[in-house]
């Protein structure tokens, strides 16, 4: 009776629409597939895109719910893991189906990762620190934590787009190079999990959280949130993290499917538009992590900055360290040509990207100017796409 009620409080009217609305919508497109493949009017074709938008964004507020609800339970590092591991996990499979179908995608893991990564470190950052400097005076990442996912980026994001092009052939690594990168990377990622799940977890929570499970007079709920290990806080909840994981899975992956699914009306929206088509790609992986972004401007705009560094750095930790493996590995397997090597000018704002990250939250605190520089970075990055 009471897993009933529980569940009948998790899945409310609200959730069980945009349940419905999200695969509703797929469920529609696919079977409308063979009425779209043809040519559409551009008002018909703008109307599409505009409604499965609309779905998007719908299904986005719902993953954003089960999200904080999480995170509420769970406490930090756990609760943004599960939204970011659910999202970049349904992303790589994605791109790896991509690889695994017809046609030639010898640079899709390439493009689609550098994507993510100037939107995660400019665009959701900029705007989630832009609101949250204007709202809250004194915003303090804890440091130490930042520092650990922006030591693992330099060397991810090196491995991954500067690399193949110094050492490799053609902008890919050889067969045994490819080896030794799934090996070291995967061993890199995991061994990062390992730590910000267990000796290092409170490097990756909010310092005055820190600062009061310390303190002889803090409350006892912040005490305990901070103190009590994951095992016992899962074995007391454990239904509940069961059904609004799945909850946040399944709302979340519409979005993924119809944001992939729509990649096809995009191009041809862009072309008629004159548009270059590079920008279809950097559309789509935007709304991809839209639940990622309202989450995070969200948890700035109440001020919790380590919580925006939890879901912007570690989604990207997990983008890279989940995707260039998988992606090498299935070329191994199919004898698929993979081109990592970044151009030039995106390896430049790749660094600056980085650089600006240790800047910015290396700082005693954040500010909404250091939200604009970042957006100002993402503002150029747009530039050399149109280039």
């Amino acid at each position: 009776m009471r897993t009933t009620a529980l569940v009948r409080t998790v899945l409310t009217p609200a959730v069980v629409l945009r349940l419905l609305l999200g695969w509703g919508a797929f469920l529609a497109l696919s079977l409308a597939g063979p009425a779209l493949s043809g040519p559409l009017p551009t008002p018909a074709l703008f109307a599409v895109l505009a409604g499965i938008i609309a779905v998007i964004i719908v299904c986005a507020f719902g993953v954003v719910t089960q999200a904080e609800h999480l995170a509420h339970r769970l406490g930090d590092p756990y609760g943004t893991l599960v939204l970011t591991l659910s999202i970049v996990l349904i992303e790589v499979i994605l791109i790896s189906a991509v690889m695994l179908g017809p046609g030639e995608h010898a640079t899709i893991a390439r493009d689609s990762v550098t994507a993510v990564s100037m939107i995660i470190l400019n665009l959701v950052i900029g705007l989630a620190l832009l609101v949250g400097g204007r709202r809250n005076a004194d915003l303090r990442p804890n440091h130490t934590g930042v520092s650990a996912y922006v030591s693992v980026l330099v060397v991810l994001t090196t491995v991954a787009f500067a690399l193949p092009g110094l050492i490799g052939t053609e902008g890919s690594y050889t067969t045994g190079q490819a080896f030794a990168i799934i090996a070291l990377t995967v061993l890199l990622y995991v061994f990062f999990l390992y730590r910000q799940t267990g000796e290092q977890r409170e490097d990756f929570q909010e310092p005055a959280l820190r600062e009061a499970s310390g303190a002889a007079d803090s409350a006892p709920e912040v005490e305990a949130a901070a103190r009590t290990p994951i095992t016992t806080i899962l074995s007391r909840n454990r239904t509940e993290v069961i059904v609004r994981t799945a909850v946040l899975v399944a709302t979340v992956l519409p979005i993924v499917l119809l944001s992939h699914d729509m990649a096809a009306l995009l191009d041809v929206g862009l072309d008629r538009a004159g548009a270059p088509i590079a920008l279809s790609g950097i559309l789509i992986a935007m709304i991809v992590f839209l639940p990622e972004t309202i989450t995070a401007v969200r948890a700035a705009h109440t001020g919790e900055i380590q919580r925006v560094s939890n879901l912007c750095h570690g989604a990207l930790v997990s983008t890279v360290g989940l995707t260039i493996p998988a992606v090498l590995t299935i070329g191994l397997v199919t004898g698929q040509t993979v081109t990592l090597a970044e151009t030039p000018t995106n390896l430049v704002l790749l660094g600056i990207s980085l650089l600006l990250t240790l800047s910015t939250f290396t700082a005693r605190r954040v500010t909404a100017l250091h939200g604009a520089a970042h957006l100002l970075v993402f503002a150029v990055y747009g530039i050399t796409v149109f280039a």
